[in-house]
Formats: C-alpha cells, structure tokens, sequence
C-alpha cells in the first residue's frame, strides 16, 4: 500500500494581524505572506451597550493580541461592517487605555489601521486580504513599523553601547549565545524579503529566527522595495543590532 504524503502549505513570514468584528465576537487573524491563520474567537458577553462588558471585551482583545505582537507583528488591521462602529470603539479604547502601544517614536509601537468592510469567514478573509485596498494597506502599514525600527538603528550607528552586525555568521554567534545577548536591552533582527527568497539555506535562516523569537529578538521581513528594505539591502539584506542597556 502507498501512503500519500501530506501536502505541507507554504505560510510565509508574518506581514500583519487582521481584527474582524461583529456585533457579538471579534475574530483575530494572522496574515503570512503565503496564508491567513484563524488563531482567536472572542465573544462578548453581553450586549455592547452594557459598557462594562464591552470594556472587558476589548481588554481581552488587547490580550490576544500581545502574544503576536510580543513575536514581533506590529501592524493591525481592524475591521467591521459598515455602518457600524465596532472597530472604531475598539480603536478608541487602544487610544484611551493602551496609548503605550501606538508612541510612534518608539521601535515597539504598533500602526492599528481601519478597513470597513466584514470578513468573518475564510473564505471572506482569503478574498479580502487578495484585494488591492488590503494590500496597500498593509504595505503602507509595514514600511511605517520597519521605518521605526530602523530609524532606531540610524540613532545607534556608531553608538559604542549597541552592537550592530551584518555578518550572518556574527548574527547568530551572538543569538546563539544565550548570555551574550541577555546583556544587552533589546535586541533587533531585519532581514529583506529577496534576502530570505534567494538565500539558499532557508533551513539556516528559519533556524535563526525561530531562535530569535524564542530569545524575545524582534525579528522584521522587509519589503525589499520599501525604503527601509532599499537602506538594509546596503548592508548586504540582513542587519542585527541592540539598544544598549538602560
């Protein structure tokens, strides 16, 4: 007998995390390069306008999303159906509640943007995030985090507290050694998309940035088209560096 192999799905990096709200639930989505992944359904308990129970709603939204964010995704796409102001009070709340999340002079912060339109099925999510609207904005949404990220490295040239690499090797001598990188505050992997498509190794590349995860290392995929993607290609497509300790 012949057992047929599984066919494995190509899923890409992670670009972005798709919020789609209705009247009772939000369902949170990651966006790959190659897929989208259902990983969260939140349900209100009561009715929106019971003020407390849609304040715990979002609060348990906010804490879905921090495992994802944590992993190095900062762009949210949040959206509701029209005529309603599901993602607005959402955003709203972030706004008021959580501003710590959205400072744009830090590299952490995250860009939460608007699309008014429903998808709360996958095959309503595969068709939306396939739409030139979605695409834009998601791209736009991504060059503003990587902007931050990298503005942070162009502070740092040449500041003798951080370390910045652009030797692969040097990269993971120093993510691979657990107390070398625990003395240093905070610690950034970029890498281009043209980067990890033409390099040949792809089994090296996904082990570093499994370990840089694991290793609380914000890991960025860049479009290599985008300007900050243009200024990390000048390194040679993939760049490492620390904030110094406080």
């Amino acid at each position: 007998m012949v057992v047929k192999r599984k066919r494995s799905h190509k899923r890409g990096y992670p670009m972005a995390l798709l919020v789609d709200f209705a009247e009772d639930r939000a369902v949170l989505w990651q966006i790959f390069s190659h897929i989208v992944r259902q990983c969260v359904t939140l349900k209100l308990a009561d009715k929106r306008s019971n003020r407390k129970d849609l304040y715990n709603f979002h609060e348990s939204l906010v804490g879905a999303l921090k495992p994802f964010l944590n992993e190095g995704v900062r762009s949210v796409v949040v959206t509701g159906p029209m005529k309603t102001a599901y993602a607005g009070d959402f955003l709203d709340h972030v706004r008021k509640h959580h501003s710590y999340l959205i400072q744009p002079e830090k590299p952490d912060s995250v860009t939460f943007v608007q699309l008014t339109n429903s998808a709360d099925q996958p095959h309503g999510v595969a068709e939306l995030v396939k739409t030139k609207e979605f695409h834009k904005l998601v791209m736009e949404t991504t060059s503003q985090e990587a902007d931050q990220v990298l503005n942070a490295l162009e502070r740092h040239l040449g500041d003798g507290g951080s370390v910045i690499l652009f030797s692969l090797k040097e990269i993971e001598d120093i993510i691979y050694d657990h107390k070398r990188l625990g003395g240093f505050r905070r610690g950034y992997l970029m890498l281009t998309d043209k980067y990890l498509a033409e390099f040949e190794n792809k089994n090296r590349l996904h082990m570093l940035m499994q370990i840089s995860k694991n290793r609380s290392v914000k890991t960025r995929i860049l479009n290599a088209e985008t300007a900050a993607g243009k200024r990390v290609s000048q390194f040679g497509g993939i760049v490492f560096f620390t904030l110094p300790p406080t």
